[in-house]
């Protein structure tokens, strides 16, 4: 830059400029000259690649229809990023189906059909049935942002990447998100015991389908979009998505009208954003930066706004559309239970991957659920206090 910027003031033009200005000393000039250039190299070492670098974009789809709050949550981590980062990454997010089915989006994204997706662990059970661990069943006792602990601490994210390798994914994993506990489903009639499962044609995924077999249910794994449809159809007797806002908005109020609260099928769940690992790879390391503290941000987020979103649909459900909540009973928890413990006795034996993050679970939960059991407080105690019925 200094060479060119010398070469305007040649033969008479430069003669002139000297005779007006005073002159700089030889010396002055070549600091000043060598000034300028550090400074610019300086500038282009301290500032992020993003900060000139073209646009990434970058095409996602989610595993959820259009109108679901989780593809809401999917959009959520796209703004963060495409925020965080300045305009300079542009994340795009399509609903299910737009690109892929919902059960095909890990292998779009491993053959790089698709840059990234927004999908749950246990849709890719069929997989190997070690994955779905990071969301179905009862977890040892582990809420779901106890599970998030063991995988971010407890070793279960490098096991999901031996899974991953093994399988021949080429795929970068981010687990977030802990999901409230799942219903055991919406049904026409109460299920007031065990046996009132036998025989019903129930929708669920992953483990779930061992568990619901188990106890004698017909189970069909399908999409959350087409639950709806296959109820109003007969194809369906129940069926479990997820959350009081999603089951709203698929309109499964349209379909039932008793919805069976409280399950250990799936009451410690977590999202999975994916990320073809060649187009990670090559993301610059100020990028990579970014996702990770989305993908961290997002999953805070998540949580916070599900609290507002499904207890306000909870009750506009009740009150507007007539939908009757029940607790499950008891016998049929222990009934899941009893049914999870012949389920992973059989997995372990079949599958010795299934077996270690069994066993990883298990050690990291003994501990960590003891603790936060001895030290939460009872909070149904201070809710009653303060909005049950008082005694006289």
């Amino acid at each position: 830059m200094a060479g060119s910027f010398a070469s305007h003031f040649n033969g008479d033009t430069d003669k002139m400029t000297d005779t007006l200005k005073p002159q700089t000393p030889p010396t002055r000039r070549r600091f000043i000259a060598g000034a300028t250039a550090a400074t610019a190299g300086a500038a282009t070492l301290g500032f992020p690649m993003i900060a000139t670098a073209q646009t990434i974009s970058l095409r996602f789809q989610s595993t959820w229809p259009q109108k679901d709050i989780f593809h809401e949550y999917a959009n959520d981590f796209a703004t963060r990023v495409n925020e965080m980062a300045g305009g300079k990454v542009k994340i795009e997010v399509l609903p299910a189906g737009a690109v892929v089915k919902a059960f095909d989006l890990l292998d779009a994204v491993n053959k790089g059909t698709l840059d990234g997706g927004h999908g749950v662990l246990a849709y890719w059970y069929g997989k190997n049935s070690a994955m779905a661990l990071w969301g179905s069943g009862p977890a040892f006792g582990m809420d779901p942002n106890m599970v998030l602990a063991w995988h971010q601490f407890g070793g279960g994210k490098q096991m999901l990447e031996e899974i991953y390798k093994s399988l021949n994914m080429d795929v970068t994993s981010f687990v977030y998100g802990p999901m409230p506990t799942q219903p055991l489903g919406w049904f026409k009639k109460p299920i007031a015991k065990p046996e009132d499962i036998k025989g019903l044609k129930y929708r669920t995924v992953g483990l779930s389908i061992d568990i619901f077999t188990k106890m004698g249910a017909a189970v069909n794994a399908l999409p959350g979009g087409e639950i709806v449809p296959a109820m109003d159809r007969g194809l369906l007797d129940a069926a479990e998505f997820n959350n009081a806002t999603s089951d709203r908005l698929l309109g499964f109020p349209d379909v039932a009208k008793v919805c069976m609260l409280q399950s250990f099928h799936q009451c410690s769940e977590n999202f999975e954003i994916l990320f073809n690992k060649k187009k990670y790879d090559a993301l610059p390391k100020e990028v990579k930066s970014i996702i990770e503290h989305a993908v961290e941000a997002s999953s805070a987020e998540m949580s916070w706004k599900a609290i507002d979103r499904y207890s306000k649909d909870y009750s506009e459900m009740q009150q507007k559309q007539g939908v009757k909540f029940y607790k499950t009973p008891d016998s049929v928890l222990r009934a899941q239970l009893k049914a999870w413990d012949e389920v992973t006795a059989a997995k372990s034996a079949e599958n010795p991957v299934f077996k270690k993050v069994l066993e990883s679970q298990r050690a990291f939960a003994q501990r960590a659920v003891r603790w936060q059991n001895d030290t939460n407080v009872d909070y149904k105690m201070a809710y009653n206090h303060f909005f049950g019925a008082k005694k006289a």
